[in-house]
């Protein structure tokens, strides 16, 4: 009986954890937001996402010559991955950091929080997916709330063609991103998830060089404070790797469906870290226009099933 009540234990604590794995890497994935804020402030946007990336590679590449994984590539997935390096690395972060010089890190969350809509329409207009007519409704939703946002829900913002140009910016990386997953969908099956996340981030590595270069390092990093690096290391470690882990592992345990509803709580947690650590106010029509996107999001993914 006790034997029994302990498999019992057991089983339940081993459900509550698998649960609640998304929920650490959803952390992490937020504080790169309010980390995103810190270091945009002490690092040049092309050298901020070369460090970021060159840190996170040399981890990942270091994992999997730990495990004794193949590194090798085939010749015909190289441009694609570059591609893919090009769209979801360079230009979703530079535009990403670009954004927080000028707008809050809850705007930026909240506009990124939109991207399984984008990602949507682009399948739609690229693959030519359909798409059934509730995603309309959820699509509609979240664009009104992107709308708030960028209007900080004034109708005047529109009238004078008074944006914010971070909203705008955040909306490139958006768009970006979105077509860095109709990418991937041509060659996520083909390559191990780690050895493409690994290859993405070092080809993104590479690409930067050039403008890294242009930046002049040694303009900036003998001035660069504890904040600033920290805040690097913490996009790198915790946000990319650790994160990416973290969400392998639960789309095993829980499935990917499960695992992608998560994501919809990085607006809340950035949110909440935004006010506490950045002091940055949270206004009822934000907290609003999060819940547009969310609930839009939501009715999107689920009339996908």
């Amino acid at each position: 009986m006790n034997n029994e009540l302990i498999g019992l234990n057991k089983s339940r604590m081993k459900e509550l954890i698998d649960k609640n794995l998304m929920v650490i890497a959803t952390l992490f994935f937020s504080g790169a937001f309010i980390a995103g804020k810190f270091s945009i402030a002490e690092f040049p946007v092309y050298s901020l996402t070369f460090f970021r990336f060159l840190i996170a590679a040399v981890v990942l590449f270091l994992i999997m010559w730990k495990k004794g994984e193949d590194l090798t590539l085939e010749k015909a997935d190289i441009p694609r991955i570059l591609l893919l390096s090009l769209l979801g690395m360079v230009g979703y972060h530079v535009f990403f950091f670009t954004a927080l010089k000028y707008t809050s890190s809850v705007n930026t969350s909240l506009i990124a929080a939109t991207n399984p809509i984008m990602t949507t329409i682009m399948a739609s207009l690229f693959l030519k997916e359909r798409f059934p007519k509730k995603a309309v409704g959820g699509i509609l939703i979240s664009f009104l709330g992107v709308a708030m946002i960028v209007t900080n829900g004034s109708i005047d913002v529109i009238k004078n063609m008074n944006f914010n140009i971070g909203d705008l910016y955040m909306l490139l990386a958006v768009l970006s991103f979105s077509l860095y997953f109709i990418v991937l969908k041509g060659i996520v099956g083909r390559v191990a998830p780690i050895k493409l996340t690994s290859y993405v981030f070092l080809f993104c590595v590479i690409l930067l060089i050039p403008m890294v270069i242009y930046e002049n390092p040694m303009s900036f990093i003998p001035k660069t404070t504890w904040t600033g690096w920290s805040s690097l290391v913490y996009m790198s470690i915790f946000a990319s790797v650790i994160a990416y882990l973290i969400q392998q592992v639960s789309v095993k345990r829980i499935g990917p469906a499960k695992t992608s509803l998560y994501v919809n709580l990085v607006p809340l947690f950035s949110m909440i870290m935004a006010y506490f650590i950045l002091g940055e106010v949270i206004t009822l029509p934000k907290v609003f226009a999060g819940f547009m996107i969310i609930t839009g999001v939501i009715i999107t993914l689920r009339s996908k099933k």
